[in-house]
């Protein structure tokens, strides 16, 4: 609640009020999507990191009982930002290509959760490992950040500088080196000490603490030594190392600046468990104190071993390591699977945007395009008879992805009775994630292949307003980085896009140009050239009913020409309604904290009265509601009921009439008796 304006008041005369601000909500955005599914790489089985388990070297040491995360939810404001993270189309799963369309339909910011093998692993499990040598006393070994074939691609490159300090020394009655106030050396810090004929030694910094000399007004710090020299120095260097660290894939880290002491700030350990997303320091050495190999530090320069083994581990991917069963909502802490996007909303992450549309295009590969097309072989021979025979060339084929069919334990064809049954019960667990939390809409796919009758009876197994279907499958552009399916240019072809992939960045194009109360549909799908099945006549006219949201071919390209929820309440039958209604929810509860713990009295009902209606008049004045007028349109009531108060308890009821899209314009044609034709609408 905001104070009143004081000002102090003097002599008689008159004085400015101040301005007094007036308290007011900013609807949230709404058009950020979540992803789940399966890349090459990405965050997987990451140490947990919280109040009990700080984030320091030891993160990598599994004998310290430090829990580890399957799934992370990542933020990406671009495809740009999902490729430095997760990788680009090499792997099987359809991830990559439904984020690439999301941001070519105009999204602009999304969530990813890379989906692995749950399993009872160990640290480093499945990740490729490689070891530096020659730059240190012993050799150093590596991990790869996550698990997959992509570490074998790993280099590592490392070397010291030397810098002069300025310093005093004194040897008796026992060596002492003091520093000055500003220097740089902390404890664990690695120092080299010469005497006047280059004879020289390391040491590292055991403890560093402040002095005063009585002589000298000035603060110095005095380095107590692990290993004290036995000559006056004439010279004194700190010694640090850098470390550069290539993927083979054009991303690359360099640290510097490093030390070589674990207590260190800036440890090497402690560094790379902290800043670097590529590697992790083996547990061997993370909470040793290292040493160059010679004293010569300028000379040395390590070199790391190619990387090796790292498994992918597509084979062994399930549907149920898509769910977390031992999660619920009254969980503080994110769960596994798709339920690692539980705490991310706006409150959570203040100036992300929370999550609220979800897709999941791994959930299960479609059997009857899990296989890449036969390549046909190569007809050689004469060009014909009057020429000579054709020179055999030898021909460089394609890039190729890994092929969906890699991930056997997701294959499931819809056309079978028994796999559309578990089709249905995985989108199902879904829509119940999203009913649970009541924060997250899943956009469904309708599975492809089916026949009329079958698309009605898979719909007639959904009732939920917190879900929305689309069909068919489309057919996107090939994009220049992307491998194809198949050798042979005359049997490449594209893989299937599920199509709520696009749908999820035509809602978010739809908010983000005209608003939230303008139905997310009527607009053309970018990117995409075809649908991925025929279509008989008139389809998308018997789904529409149905609530079921369909692309078709219209004269500007593929177009989505509807949006609709799954539910059979007509109040919730609009995918804008749901998605306004989850607006001033999230909004109200995201920018009202305020209100708590203030009096509760009339100043308190004015401010909240105040803001709530502000926020619907801004609505109102944009179209989102139905009325002609606010009284209308919508209503705030503050219950102030005396045993509300004596409970210290406010309640605050709004009701609004949200605005339904138009769907449809009726055209009437009329012929008159003389034969004149007219036009109503």
């Amino acid at each position: 609640m905001l104070q009143s304006a004081r000002i102090p008041l003097g002599t008689p005369g008159a004085y400015a009020l101040p301005e007094v601000i007036e308290p007011s909500l900013n609807p949230q955005r709404m058009d950020v999507c979540a992803f789940v599914g399966v890349a090459p790489r990405g965050p997987a089985h990451v140490p947990v990191v919280d109040q009990r388990w700080p984030l320091r070297w030891d993160m990598v040491d599994e004998d310290s009982g430090r829990p580890l995360r399957r799934s992370v939810a990542v933020p990406v404001r671009s495809f740009d930002d999902y490729v430095h993270v997760f990788g680009g189309f090499e792997g099987p799963g359809t991830l990559p290509h439904a984020v690439a369309s999301y941001f070519e339909q105009g999204g602009r910011q999304a969530w990813v959760v890379r989906i692995v093998h749950a399993r009872s692993a160990e640290f480093g499990d499945g990740c490729a490992t490689g070891t530096l040598h020659t730059a240190f006393s012993l050799p150093l070994g590596f991990t790869a950040r996550n698990e997959g074939s992509w570490g074998r691609g790993l280099r590592l490159a490392s070397g010291f500088t030397a810098t002069a300090l300025n310093f005093e020394a004194t040897m008796a009655p026992a060596f002492k080196l003091a520093l000055p106030f500003n220097t740089t050396v902390q404890a664990g810090a690695l120092l080299r000490l010469s005497d006047a004929a280059g004879v020289a030694v390391l040491s590292h910094v055991d403890a560093i603490q402040a002095e005063r000399d009585g002589l000298n007004p000035a603060t110095r710090w005095s380095a107590a030594l692990a290993g004290p020299p036995a000559f006056s120095p004439v010279r004194v260097e700190l010694i640090e190392a850098w470390l550069e660290i290539h993927d083979g894939a054009g991303r690359q880290e360099r640290f510097e600046h490093l030390a070589l002491s674990p207590e260190h700030p800036q440890a090497l350990s402690t560094t790379l468990c902290e800043r670097s997303t590529l590697v992790w320091p083996h547990k061997d050495w993370a909470g040793l104190r290292l040493l160059p190999a010679d004293v010569r530090v300028e000379l040395l320069r390590g070199t790391g071993a190619p990387f090796s083994g790292g498994d992918d581990a597509y084979d062994q991917i399930i549907p149920s390591d898509f769910f977390d069963p031992a999660w619920s909502p009254a969980d503080d802490v994110p769960g596994e699977g798709l339920t690692a996007l539980a705490p991310v909303d706006a409150a959570a992450v203040a100036g992300t945007g929370g999550v609220t549309q979800l897709v999941l295009p791994d959930l299960y590969v479609p059997a009857q395009w899990a296989d890449p097309p036969p390549v046909p072989g190569q007809v050689m021979g004469a060009a014909g008879a009057e020429f000579a025979p054709c020179v055999d060339a030898v021909s460089t084929p394609a890039a190729e992805a890994v092929p969906p069919s890699a991930l056997t334990g997701l294959i499931l064809d819809p056309r079978l009775s028994g796999d559309l049954d578990t089709i249905i019960r995985l989108q199902a667990d879904v829509v119940a994630f999203c009913e649970a939390t009541q924060a997250r809409i899943a956009l469904l796919d309708v599975p492809p292949g089916l026949s009329q009758g079958r698309i009605e009876q898979w719909r007639a197994r959904f009732d939920s307003s917190w879900a929305a279907a689309y069909h068919p499958w489309l057919l996107p552009a090939r994009r220049q980085d992307q491998p194809l399916i198949g050798q042979a240019s005359s049997t490449v072809r594209m893989r299937p896009l599920p199509p709520s992939a696009v749908a999820a960045g035509i809602v978010a194009r739809r908010e983000l140009d005209k608003g939230i109360q303008y139905g997310p549909a009527n607009e053309v799908a970018r990117q995409v050239i075809h649908v991925a099945e025929s279509q008989p006549e008139g389809r998308a006219d018997v789904l529409h009913p149905l609530g079921i949201n369909c692309f078709v071919r219209g004269p500007s390209g593929i177009e989505l020409v509807a949006a609709r929820t799954l539910s059979s309440e007509r109040d919730w039958r609009q995918l804008s309604v749901r998605r306004l209604i989850l607006m001033l929810r999230r909004t109200l509860l995201v920018e009202m904290q305020w209100a708590v713990f203030e009096p509760n009295g009339p100043r308190l009902w004015s401010d909240l009265r105040h803001a709530i209606e502000s926020l619907l008049r801004t609505l109102f004045q944009v179209g989102t509601f139905a009325g002609r007028t606010e009284a209308e349109s919508f209503f705030v009531r503050v219950l102030t009921e005396p045993w509300r108060l004596d409970r210290g308890e406010l309640l605050v009821e709004i009701g609004v009439a949200p605005a339904e899209p138009l769907e449809f314009i009726l055209v009437r044609l009329r012929r008159e008796g003389d034969g004149t034709l007219n036009l109503e609408s």
